[in-house]
């Protein structure tokens, strides 16, 4: 079930999904993820919305990185996703956009439950 959800500090809806989804799965300030991913974007030379670059910040965190299978890539939605997995914590990215899954529901600003994911981090 989709939440809204949107923990930037002065609600912006902006280009900023990486860090609100990553904020809300780690129990986090924006505000925190904000510099952590920062300071990682400065070490490596990344930008901040390179996948490389989150998908580093979610190892360091303790997360496991997952591929969703090809035989049907556009059968399985986030909304689907949060039914296949209705337990634990995710990060799912669709290539354009990142969003927390917590138990079956995700966190968004906006329903984005037919986005179609491409790969997921899920917490060890």
């Amino acid at each position: 079930m989709w939440m809204r959800c949107n923990v930037n500090p002065a609600r912006n809806d902006t280009a900023d999904c990486v860090i609100r989804a990553c904020a809300v799965a780690l129990d986090k300030t924006w505000l925190q993820v904000s510099d952590e991913i920062y300071k990682l974007s400065r070490k490596h030379y990344l930008s901040m919305s390179d996948d490389r670059l989150w998908g580093r910040y979610l190892y360091e965190q303790g997360f496991v990185p997952f591929l969703l299978p090809e035989s049907c890539p556009s059968c399985i939605t986030i909304k689907r996703f949060c039914m296949m997995y209705p337990h634990g914590t995710y990060i799912i990215g669709t290539g354009s956009h990142a969003v927390a899954v917590i138990d079956g529901n995700y966190y968004d600003s906006w329903d984005s439950g037919n986005e179609i994911p491409s790969f997921f981090w899920r917490v060890k």
